[in-house]
């Protein structure tokens, strides 16, 4: 099967040995989007609900990268560091999908990288 890697400087670079997101088989499998400024590589400051906001503009921009778009999302995993951060993160999460959005799952997680509070990895059909 054949694997093409997806690089974007629209979205923070890849900081271990990892991609921002490989097409292969028709799909785009995207890496988790933390909230990062890409310009800057510093984590946005502000509630839960500008984090989440950051993080679904970085996976658009990779998804776009791809030759996809968050309205071709078929699987997304949220993670959260605080479950008392749910329903912000969803009211953010329904402005980016309001009409047909992708399965999800959300869990709450010990710890994410650069301790943020949301972390965001998506499943995407290409085209």
């Amino acid at each position: 099967m054949e694997r093409t890697v997806v690089r974007t400087t629209d979205a923070p670079a890849a900081v271990g040995p990892y991609s921002q997101a490989i097409v292969a088989a028709g799909m785009v499998f995207a890496s988790g989007q933390i909230p990062l400024d890409p310009a800057t590589g510093q984590v946005v400051e502000g509630d839960i609900g500008v984090m989440t906001r950051r993080v679904l503009m970085n996976l658009e921009a990779v998804l776009k990268a791809a030759g996809s778009s968050l309205a071709r999302t078929v699987k997304i995993t949220v993670f959260l560091a605080d479950m008392n951060d749910f329903q912000a993160m969803n009211a953010v999460f329904a402005e980016f999908f309001p009409v047909l959005p992708p399965a999800r799952s959300t869990v709450e997680v010990a710890r994410l990288p650069r301790d943020v509070r949301v972390e965001i990895d998506a499943i995407a059909l290409l085209g």
